[in-house]
């Protein structure tokens, strides 16, 4: 009989899968495995119709016309674009250069070009200043805050993960979920504290009137001979116990006469 001791199922072996592509999320019932397989898929399958697309217009393009198609693959394989729009094209290329009816839009396009390389030079920029303090951010949340650097590669990790699903328009449960704790977290913990500080100044006056209800140990002498107030309670009569005030003997204060006893 063969020995499966150590062998993993399907199931364990695609959670610990997800588990080291989703490093902040946990996989405990098939509730969350299921649904994450399922958000798996819907990004797949956007991507592919993406891929699809992308690939019919580029079909289509060398369809129309095959020397484009030549261009492409040449530039692809590191020709220079602009030798292989001459030697593809040849005079239809020179002569568009210098048509004088598409001087206008040439001109347009080059404007575009410029402004889109502006523009990315603009982005390059900012992306290094903002890298460069990004970066001064982590080392000093390390410090403070005493996390390891795994931890800081997991926690960007997750944050590209939702910037990479964002530009896909996709927005998992658990990343909403998330957002939402970190947008209430000042409030709950304030909430909480509130709540605490009224648990503490309620303990604090049951105590007391706990304490006041015990009283000093006293006992009460609020009978007919004490000094206390005894309120419309009847005390029972005790007769001579009951009339007995401490200058005479029990038996001369209920009126009785001993007999002497001869011994």
């Amino acid at each position: 009989m063969p020995n499966n001791t150590g062998v993993k199922s399907n199931r364990e072996r695609y959670a610990e899968r997800l588990k080291t592509k989703y490093p902040d999320r946990e996989f405990a019932d098939d509730e969350a495995l299921f649904g994450q397989i399922n958000d798996d898929y819907d990004g797949y399958d956007k991507e592919l119709s993406g891929y699809k697309e992308r690939e019919k217009a580029l079909s289509d393009l060398f369809a129309s016309n095959p020397r484009s198609a030549a261009f492409l693959t040449d530039w692809r394989k590191g020709e220079d674009p602009i030798v292989g729009m001459v030697r593809k094209f040849g005079d239809d290329f020179k002569a568009a250069l210098e048509d004088p009816e598409k001087q206008e839009a040439l001109a347009a396009a080059n404007k575009e070009y410029a402004e889109r390389i502006a523009k990315e030079n603009e982005f390059e920029e900012q992306y290094q200043q903002n890298i460069a303090e990004t970066l001064a951010t982590l080392e000093t949340v390390q410090q403070e805050d005493g996390i390891s650097d795994d931890e800081i590669d997991q926690a960007m990790e997750f944050l590209i993960g939702i910037m990479r699903d964002g530009l896909l328009g996709k927005f998992t449960r658990e990343s909403v979920q998330m957002a939402i704790k970190a947008i209430k977290h000042d409030s709950d913990v304030e909430a909480a504290g509130h709540e605490g500080e009224v648990k503490g100044r309620n303990s604090r006056i049951e105590e007391r009137l706990r304490k006041g209800s015990k009283g000093d140990g006293t006992a009460d002498l609020a009978g007919k001979n004490g000094g206390g107030n005894a309120g419309s309670r009847q005390m029972p009569d005790l007769g001579a116990i009951g009339r007995y005030d401490g200058t005479q003997n029990i038996w001369e204060r209920g009126g009785e006469k001993r007999k002497a006893i001869n011994r």
